[in-house]
């Protein structure tokens, strides 16, 4: 849409034509609802309105999921609490998403009075956020890593951003204004020394003397406990053992599973590796080091190229997941349909009966190729 906006801004049909887009409606993120009109018109718009609320509702819903999470089992549960119910911390879940919202809603609404831009946000999440990249990714891929350099890398990265960011703002500005910390080399600046900042510290931290520790075997990731839901199911009448999904696994079923991350493991390294090596290096440096200009026939192959990625990522992230859960999305379907019209079979007392549960159990083994013991004793357990 950025290009569109650029080929289209000395066309007519251009809702700032005859002039070019301002620089601020620019920076406040405009550039994709004029190109849309400018295509699309009316329709182009009410697109573009739909997209960013999907956008918005959904960046928000997955933020609240990740808030409430980390604050109920990381630190409510583990510090605060730790023998709380599961009704505790569902309750718990819910003020923190509330709390959470209200903070955000506030902050966001703080920073448009304060004349603060889409682009300069952009900007400025790299310098405060950029710090825990490499502490984060070492703590699942570099097994010496410590804890003191996992916890305090991110906030040492954060002081030193925040330092480069804002000198080289007064240096070059001359003082610390809006415009002047919204420039490019003083985000540039900050950016840089964020990011590479956990280079120094990490080391440091990991192998001073008292805080080297063994290589990490990541078998404490398997320690990880749900939360105690007993009180909510003997409150709603339910056995937690006739709920699907709710069994143990076996130790071959685990073995399995963990063959199978495994294998999906090496096959994101080696994408991962490819990918870095081709859209970063391999493509791009050449180009850049010859100072070519695009032909009109290698732009247009350049745009082609690009249009066919978009195509490939939707069709994988939004068609994909469509046909690879057709499945379960049939039969919840069917089970809203049965509810809606009062055809399903009454649960007692909300407890699942014995051939429900088996029949669910039926299909789970028959996709899985496992053998279903022929009854189930009455009690439902095995």
């Amino acid at each position: 849409m950025g290009l569109s906006a650029l080929a289209l801004e000395d066309n007519p049909v251009f809702p700032t034509y005859p002039n070019r887009m301002a620089t601020a409606d620019v920076t406040a993120g405009l550039v994709l609802p004029q190109a849309a009109v400018a295509l699309l018109g009316t329709g182009g718009a009410a697109a573009t309105l739909l997209l960013i609320f999907m956008a918005v509702t959904s960046a928000m819903s997955a933020e609240l999921i990740a808030v409430s999470s980390i604050f109920t089992y990381d630190i409510y549960q583990t510090y605060i609490k730790p023998d709380a119910s599961g009704r505790r911390l569902i309750y718990m879940s819910h003020t923190s998403c509330v709390v959470y919202a209200v903070i955000m809603a506030s902050f966001s609404t703080g920073l448009y009075y304060a004349g603060i831009s889409m682009g300069y946000l952009y900007l400025m999440m790299g310098v405060i956020i950029s710090g825990a990249v490499l502490p984060a990714s070492l703590t699942l891929l570099w097994d010496r890593q410590s804890w003191a350099a996992a916890t305090f890398s991110p906030p040492l990265a954060l002081l030193c951003s925040l330092i480069a960011w804002l000198v080289t703002a007064s240096k070059e500005g001359g003082s610390l204004s809006v415009t002047n910390t919204g420039a490019n080399n003083p985000m540039l600046a900050g950016n840089v020394v964020a990011l590479l900042a956990p280079c120094i510290f990490i080391p440091i931290l990991s192998f001073a003397p008292g805080l080297r520790k063994p290589k990490y075997d990541w078998l404490s990731m398997k320690l990880i406990r749900k939360g105690d839901d007993s009180d909510m199911a003997a409150a709603a009448h339910l056995d937690l053992e006739l709920v699907p999904g709710q069994s143990t696994q076996s130790d071959h079923e685990e073995q399995m599973e963990q063959h199978q991350l495994q294998r999906a493991a090496k096959i994101a390294r080696y994408m991962t590796l490819f990918l870095t090596l081709a859209l970063l290096v391999l493509w791009p440096f050449p180009m850049y080091g010859s100072g070519y200009i695009f032909s009109k026939k290698f732009f247009t192959g350049w745009v082609s190229v690009g249009i066919l990625w978009l195509f490939c990522s939707s069709l994988c992230v939004g068609v994909y997941p469509l046909w690879e859960g057709r499945h379960t999305s049939s039969r919840t379907i069917k089970a809203i349909f049965l509810d809606i019209t009062g055809k399903r079979k009454p649960i007692m007392h909300g407890r699942a009966t014995i051939a429900e549960t088996a029949d669910v159990e039926d299909k789970i083994d028959e996709k899985k190729g496992v053998d279903t013991p022929p009854e189930v004793p009455v009690g439902g357990k095995m």
